[in-house]
Formats: C-alpha cells, structure tokens, sequence
C-alpha cells in the first residue's frame, strides 16, 4: 500500500495478498482525489521464492516479475500481456513506475 501507485495522484489503500499457488491479491487503485477507482486483482500461478512470481488476471491476462541476484544489486524484470485500451507504452510506463516505487521503497 505504501509503494503501490504508478503515478504520485494515485494511490493504494486496500492490499489482500496470499502470496501462494492459487492464493489470490487484490489491491484497490484510486485517484487521490477519489474521481476514479478499480481493484486490481489475480490468482498466482507462481511463487517460486527470491526468484519469480506469476499470476493470472481475471481477463486472463498474464503476469510475470522475476528476480535476478546480481550479488550486491537485484534486477526486477516484469514482463505482462498488455490489456488493449491503453496504448502498450502507456502501460510499460505505469508498470515502470511502479517498480521504482517499490526499490525506492525497499532502499530506504
């Protein structure tokens, strides 16, 4: 909830996580200013520890965040099928960011 947000208006303040295979998430997305909302949820498929975690949307869409161990740095690569009513680079954009978010919070 505290790193959650692709963009400095928005924020997270709902989080379920069961971070298993078959466990569910949902994170509830909302405009800061309250115009705009909607739960971003799924079903893990993976959840391989300190290495990949994969899972399912509701639409079907796939997700998949991996961690690379480069000895004193880790690498974050989340690859996604894109939803189809924001442009692709829009979308790599708002994943990007949120990324950051979280290593600026882990960095702390």
């Amino acid at each position: 909830m505290v790193w959650n947000a692709a963009h400095p208006s928005w924020h997270c303040p709902l989080s379920e996580v069961d971070l298993r295979v078959g466990g569910k998430f949902k994170s509830r997305m909302e405009a800061r200013d309250g115009s705009f909302g909607f739960d971003f949820e799924g079903v893990y498929d993976i959840v391989d520890d300190l290495s990949k975690i994969g899972y399912t949307l509701p639409d079907g869409r796939v997700v998949v965040t991996s961690f690379e161990d480069l000895g004193d740095k880790t690498k974050i690569t989340t690859v996604f099928d894109a939803e189809t009513q924001n442009p692709v680079e829009m979308q790599k954009q708002g994943w990007q960011a949120i990324l950051d978010n979280y290593v600026a919070h882990t960095e702390k």
